[in-house]
C-alpha cells in the first residue's frame, strides 16, 4: 500500500476551508467580544484536525506489527508470565505449542 496524493489534497482542501471560513467569516460578523476567540478556534480546530488526520493516515502506510520473535523467546515469555493458579493446564498447552513450533 503507497501514499496517494488525492486524499492528502482532498483532506487538506476540506480542513483548509475550514481554516479560511475561520479567518474570513467572522470578518462579516459585527464586532463582539468573543470574535477573536471564534477565530482563533475555528483555525485551530481546522490545523489540528488535518495534522491529527495526516498522522493517522502516514501511520498506516508503515503500521508498527510488532516484534517478531522466535519459538523459544515465546516459550520463555510463557514460561515467565504465567500464573500459578492455571499452570497445570497451561504446562500442557506449552508442551503442545513446543512441539508444533520447533
Amino acid at each position: 500500500m503507497g501514499a496517494s496524493a488525492i486524499p492528502v489534497i482532498a483532506f487538506t482542501l476540506l480542513w483548509g476551508a475550514v481554516v479560511f471560513l475561520g479567518v474570513a467569516l467572522p470578518l462579516f460578523v459585527p464586532k463582539g467580544p468573543n470574535r477573536g476567540i471564534l477565530q482563533v478556534l475555528l483555525v485551530l480546530t481546522g490545523f489540528t484536525c488535518w495534522l491529527f488526520w495526516l498522522c493517522c493516515y502516514m501511520a498506516q502506510m508503515n503500521p508498527l506489527i510488532g516484534p517478531k520473535l522466535n519459538s523459544k523467546t515465546i516459550l520463555v515469555m510463557a514460561r515467565e508470565w504465567v500464573s500459578q493458579k492455571n499452570i497445570k493446564g497451561y504446562i500442557y498447552k506449552l508442551f503442545i505449542f513446543e512441539y508444533y513450533c520447533l
